[in-house]
């Protein structure tokens, strides 16, 4: 059966072996040295942002930028999303010296072409457009999404974040062991939805969610954007929900499309073997298809937070992360912050318990949530000296702080007004 060779050769993978490679590449410990991010902008017109830019020009323009000497990968999202990822860096300030030169280069190069660089969670302007990418993956990627509505359409057209990347801790117990650090990575998450919400309108409409994006997630797929039971081991507890998710697509060689089965587990394919027999590489490729909010991919990306505005926007939120991750002393006291919101959840795993939902509907004008971010920005403050942050960044999350935080405020309740002419407080529930 031709179509279905393995794409890029390689030998079946057993059910047990597919656990151990699960259980030893997800969750890589040792100390916690190394910080990254991911960057993912719209690409408007730099005069007139709020007309569609047509496909091919930016084609034109995506062409012309491939070349430009990068430290980050340069890749293009579906829709059009031009996306930064850095290299792991040693420290902050690493990490954000790398990135902040490579947007320099981008934007300068995107300028002489007229277009810029947008940070949102959501278009808020644009009406979907055609895929930018025609590709096997993308095509058997939204057949796929399409059974669960058209939230999926919007997640790959429309959508950009700042994904937060952090070495996944130590063996042992305590503030930076992996454990603990994934587990407060999904405690965090609702705070960091709210504090940095900015997606409250899609294609020029109110949606009644500050982080509109968030919601979307959170009603992608039954199983696919959730995350494992975070009261469990967290090795066997994503290992078990990896092999459990159904599988996206089987990839096949050539350029003819890739079959989107239905109801196929990834455990069911390996014991199965129809409709060809699992490998390395489809584990691997399964598991780029899974959206939980924090994902581990040797390290922990934390997907949770929307893009956000400005030139230097993206740094606050990495800055926060980063400090409450890697400081010993605010690691352990964030902690004790966070955990009461779990108990105040429904009986649901992220992203869809209650506190996730009010979050991406309510910022920071619900009142635990902004007890909570409050608690957490004045740790992040206290401990950016100690990682070494720059006076630049501590000044930069100062100044967040006090324009949204301590006001029980987000992005979103500014974005509001220039966009549909409805204030922040008017947002509808």
């Amino acid at each position: 059966m031709p179509p279905y060779d393995f794409p890029q050769g390689g030998t079946p993978l057993t059910e047990d072996e597919a656990e151990d490679l699960l259980r030893c590449i997800c969750f890589k410990t040792g100390p916690p040295r190394a910080v990254g991010v991911e960057l993912e902008w719209f690409v408007h017109d730099l005069h007139l942002p709020r007309l569609p830019v047509p496909g091919d020009r930016l084609r034109k323009a995506f062409d012309g930028i491939r070349s430009l000497p990068l430290s980050s990968a340069l890749t293009f999202e579906p829709g059009g999303q031009l996306e930064l990822s850095s290299q792991p860096a040693a420290t902050l300030t690493e990490c954000i010296t790398a990135v902040s030169a490579d947007l320099t280069a981008v934007r300068t190069a995107l300028g002489a072409s007229g277009l810029t660089l947008n940070g949102f969670g959501l278009d808020p302007w644009h009406s979907p457009r055609d895929r930018l990418l025609r590709e096997p993956r993308y095509d058997a990627m939204e057949s796929y999404l399409d059974r669960s509505g058209p939230a999926g359409r919007a997640m790959m057209r429309d959508s950009a974040s700042v994904q937060v990347c952090l070495d996944a801790g130590y063996e042992q117990p305590g503030p930076l062991g992996f454990e603990q650090r994934w587990r407060l990575a999904h405690l965090l998450g609702p705070v960091l939805v709210a504090a940095f919400a900015n997606s409250p309108c899609l294609h020029g409409t109110c949606t009644g969610q500050r982080s509109t994006r968030q919601s979307l997630w959170a009603d992608l797929d039954p199983v696919r954007g959730l995350a494992p039971p975070i009261d469990r081991e967290p090795r066997s507890a994503w290992a078990a929900h990896v092999l459990d998710a159904p599988v996206m697509c089987v990839r096949t060689r050539g350029d003819g499309p890739w079959p989107v089965p239905e109801g196929l587990s990834f455990r069911s394919w390996l014991r199965e073997g129809k409709p060809r027999a699992a490998t390395r590489g489809d584990l691997d490729y399964h598991v780029s298809t899974l959206f939980p909010p924090v994902r581990p991919r040797g390290h922990l990306e934390l997907r949770m937070i929307d893009a956000q505005a400005g030139e230097d926007g993206w740094i606050v939120p990495l800055a926060v992360t980063t400090a409450l991750f890697d400081d010993p002393e605010a690691a352990e006291a964030v902690y004790r912050v966070v955990e009461p919101l779990a108990r105040s959840a429904a009986p649901l795993e992220p992203p869809r318990d209650t506190v996730w939902r009010t979050a991406a509907r309510d910022g920071l004008t619900d009142p635990a949530l902004r007890a909570a971010a409050v608690a957490c920005f004045e740790l992040a403050l206290e401990a950016l000296p100690r990682i070494g942050a720059e006076t630049a960044v501590q000044d930069a999350v100062a100044a967040f702080n006090d324009r949204f935080v301590v006001r029980g405020r987000c992005p979103a309740d500014e974005l509001f007004a220039p966009v549909s002419g409805v204030s922040g407080k008017d947002i509808p529930t």
